[in-house]
């Protein structure tokens, strides 16, 4: 349950500490006074979207955490599956809130929004003024009734999800292969120039690099042979005034006068070898210019193969591997059109048998689904007579979809009668907006006790009702709240009066500011608020006395009836 709630900044709300108790814990507090903005802030828990202007005028950032203690296994472990574990059995939960952006941590390690949520769901439920409404979708009557059976209908969904995404692939490939012979044989004939195309270049893998280099080459050959051969006559020995030709006179006169000074002969003995090189490098280079050949035939082949290999590169792949891989590719497809009898045949096949296997899943979904539904309305029922629903009639019709579907082919509609001698009708033809909420309500309890999730918030489900209904509602909230921590805000004096805890929000000035604080209330205190709800501005001894056997009377009722 939630055992302490930690808000600062937010709103009107500038530092607010709460400790709330087990049973049924009632808010109340005159209008504007910042119950929205308390339950807003529970809300961003669950993942609720964040905006700048939530933070407090004047403030950097906002802070909302959420301390729980953790007493049901089921809840425990749904916890621990998300990586979750309970510290001495408690889990915290806490959002701040900065510019637009939050950082979000779970036991003080960082998290996302939907981790948060995801652990939030766990253990707490809101529902909020609006969201019986929701009640009115067939899609969220399905989500309630497989939300009441998940035990068994969450293993069957996933068989039918599995089986609806076979059923889907095999679909896909029919309907690509569902194309008239005219189509096919354009087809096949395209494929068929393009890899008798690719086939007659012959093409090797690194031939484009060795072609592009022979092409820089010959492309460059005039300027090649011009640029060696006033190479070779500035280093050989035919010109008079080459280095060659210079070396070797200097080699010579140093050969002179080695004989005077031995210190020279190493000296001698290094331009000979440098006159060597030079020899050695002239012959080379003569010989390279001998072989050199620039014709242009050669040039011309050349030119002509870099071209097609190009012109393959542009169409199939910028590399000479990849053309071939795509030469691969498309042989394949052509080999698949050859055998398109055969695999259109086999393609409806798996259809079928997905088909067939969709159908077997689906049904099983649904014949789980009924089951449930029966033991669901009994218990609708029951929890309705409880809301004052006193001579209702209630059922929940099945229709099949005309197509499937990855949540089976079921369509479901509650259906509701709450008149004697009428029929039973659509939810959305027959109920008012009072009527929705406490069917919610009803829904709400069944729901909480299945899943046993410890803490339900419950935002003015007194929404359109009063008198006997409202003193209904109030003995079924005392119901749950045996069972369930349940935090409520109203504005009866029915549903406030069946508080175990009674906490007070109530807005004020401080200094230029103005704040939401809250408050619990002690037993005269409590009354005091009951006569408040009751009479209006002016609380009366009249009214203080109604409001004293009001509370007496809902303790009557949790002493006889609750516990």
């Amino acid at each position: 349950m939630l055992i302490h709630l930690h808000v600062k900044n937010l709103a009107l709300i500038e530092d607010i500490e709460v400790e709330f108790g087990p049973g049924l814990n009632i808010l109340t507090g005159e209008t504007g006074a910042g119950k929205s903005v308390l339950l807003g802030s529970m809300q961003l828990i669950l993942g609720g979207r964040t905006a700048r202007d939530m933070i407090r005028t004047g403030a950097s950032c906002a802070l909302v955490e959420l301390l729980f203690q953790v007493e049901n296994k089921k809840a425990e472990q749904a916890l621990n599956s998300l990586g979750i574990f309970t510290e001495e059995g408690q889990v915290l939960l806490s959002r701040k809130i900065m510019d637009g952006r939050s950082i979000n941590k779970i036991n003080g390690e960082t998290c996302t929004v939907g981790q948060m949520k995801a652990a939030a769901e766990c253990i707490l439920d809101i529902h909020g003024q609006h969201e019986h409404q929701s009640l009115l979708y067939q899609e969220k009557q399905l989500e309630i009734l497989d939300a009441y059976g998940r035990e068994k209908i969450r293993p069957a969904k996933e068989a039918v999800r599995q089986s609806y995404e076979e059923y889907r692939k095999y679909m896909r490939a029919l309907k690509e292969l569902d194309t008239d012979e005219e189509q096919r044989n354009r087809e096949k004939a395209f494929l068929e120039f393009e890899i008798s195309e690719i086939e007659k270049a012959h093409l090797v893998p690194g031939e484009d690099e060795e072609l592009e280099t022979l092409y820089r080459r010959l492309n460059n050959g005039k300027l090649i042979l011009e640029t060696l051969q006033s190479v070779h006559s500035l280093t050989g020995y035919d010109s008079g005034q080459g280095a060659g030709e210079a070396v070797g006179t200097g080699v010579r006169e140093l050969l002179r006068v080695t004989e005077y000074d031995t210190q020279l002969e190493s000296m001698a003995e290094t331009l000979q070898e440098i006159d060597g090189l030079l020899n050695d490098f002239n012959r080379e280079l003569s010989s390279y210019v001998e072989d050199l050949s620039f014709d242009d035939e050669t040039f011309y082949e050349t030119e002509k193969r870099l071209d097609q290999i190009n012109g393959l590169k542009a169409k199939y792949g910028r590399t000479i591997e990849e053309i071939l891989e795509y030469q691969n590719t498309q042989q394949q497809k052509l080999e698949k059109l050859a055998r398109y009898e055969e695999n259109f045949l086999e393609a409806r096949q798996n259809l079928k048998k997905a088909e067939e296997q969709l159908e077997k899943d689906s049904y099983v979904l649904s014949e789980i689904r009924k089951d449930y539904s029966k033991t669901l309305t009994e218990k609708i029922i029951e929890g309705l007579r409880d809301l004052n629903f006193l001579d209702v009639k209630f059922r929940i019709d099945f229709q099949r979809k005309q197509e499937f579907t990855d949540n089976g082919y079921d369509s479901i509609e509650y259906e509701i009668s709450t008149n004697p001698g009428e029929s039973v009708k659509p939810l959305g033809r027959i109920v008012s907006g009072g009527e929705l909420s406490r069917i919610m309500l009803a829904i709400k309890a069944i729901l909480a006790d299945r899943d046993q999730i410890e803490t339900l918030i419950f935002d003015e489900i007194d929404t359109g009702i009063s008198g006997r209904t409202a003193q209904k509602v109030s003995e079924k909230m005392a119901v749950i709240g045996s069972c369930h921590q349940v935090l409520c805000i109203t504005h009866l004096p029915q549903i406030a009066a069946m508080a175990d805890t009674h906490f007070e929000i109530e807005k004020h000035q401080k200094g230029s500011e103005t704040i939401t604080e809250i408050h619990p209330l002690g037993e005269r205190e409590s009354v005091r608020e009951l006569a408040r709800l009751l009479g209006g501005a002016e609380i009366t001894e009249a009214v203080l006395k109604n409001a004293m056997e009001m509370k007496e009377l809902a303790q009557v009722h949790k002493n006889t009836r609750v516990k």
